[in-house]
């Protein structure tokens, strides 16, 4: 395929029209319009579903722009790396993670890691547990951290580590220092992620099995701002992985609580990768650090706290 077919197929993908990607490109519409059809000629279908207001991908156009966008970004990492063996040209790992864990976790992981590889750059992207396996799938990202409640598809997992969800409250509360059942939580005012949350799905669904019901006094998308409402309300508990209070908990002064009831064990954190792609030397070093530090951490929160939930 010519360069130029690829580059205006891209820039209508992206601009939704022949106009917008003229004004764009700086090239006539209709020799625009001559290099989409002669790509859709040599590939045999068409690529574009043709409204009165503009042109939309079909499945076929999905298929190509997500392989060009994957090349594209192989491209930059090859250049990147060479480049690098030339200079101390910094090293930038793209990471995507769900809300929980782009609270507290990955930026201490981050900082961690920064201490021992100072030359290592980071790009962040938090999106929801469905939109990150299809960042990793179309190659938007190095490596992902997400909670899951089912295997991914089309994704590579490097590691798995169980994640129930957790009553997480000050160390003053009445709770913090008894065991206690799910229909218990009913008494205090309950925090909780919104319903795209994976655990708060698990939460619901757990709720539903006890034939318990529990109003949420505060929902929220957003983990940091619930844990500062936490922080701020006395009787409040919040229901997350432990994970996401890994390094915070001790430092606020929080106590963290399982409950014991088999279905919490359905969900795990995953480090994932795209399918098939060769890790680099610092990407693969970091993976690495991932797993060792996860696994660490993991223990030593388990053992106190007290818990053994999945």
């Amino acid at each position: 395929m010519h360069n130029n077919e690829i580059r205006y197929f891209m820039a209508v993908a992206s601009t939704g029209s022949l106009s917008a990607a003229s004004q764009q490109l700086f090239v006539a519409v209709s020799a625009i319009s001559r290099q989409i059809q002669r790509l859709e000629s040599r590939l045999g279908v068409p690529l574009f579903e043709r409204h009165a207001r503009g042109m939309v991908l079909n499945d076929a156009g999905h298929i190509l722009e997500n392989h060009v966008r994957r090349s594209m970004a192989d491209m930059e990492l090859a250049i990147a790396e060479i480049e690098g063996l030339k200079s101390a040209r910094q090293t930038t790992i793209r990471i995507v993670c769900t809300d929980g864990i782009g609270f507290n976790l990955l930026p201490t992981l981050i900082a961690k890691f920064r201490r021992q590889h100072a030359t290592v750059n980071f790009v962040l992207t938090v999106g929801s547990a469905r939109q990150v396996p299809d960042l990793v799938r179309n190659g938007e990202c190095d490596v992902a951290l997400k909670f899951s409640l089912a295997p991914e598809h089309g994704v590579q997992v490097i590691a798995s580590f169980s994640a129930p969800f957790l009553a997480v409250m000050q160390g003053t509360h009445p709770l913090a220092s008894r065991d206690f059942q799910l229909a218990d939580l009913n008494a205090y005012p309950i925090v909780l992620p919104d319903q795209a949350a994976t655990v708060r799905q698990l939460f619901d669904l757990s709720c539903r099995m006890n034939g318990v019901f529990i109003d949420p006094l505060f929902t929220c998308n957003h983990f940091s701002t619930l844990y500062a409402f936490l922080l701020d309300t006395p009787d409040a508990i919040v229901i997350c992985s432990h994970f996401s209070v890994l390094y915070s908990a001790r430092r606020d002064g929080l106590q963290v609580k399982s409950i014991n009831m088999d279905q919490l064990s359905q969900r795990t954190l995953q480090i994932q990768t795209e399918v098939n792609k060769p890790l680099t030397s610092v990407l693969n070093d970091f993976c690495a650090f991932l797993r060792h530090e996860l696994e660490t951490q993991d223990a030593l929160f388990r053992q106190t706290y007290r818990f053994q939930g999945g």
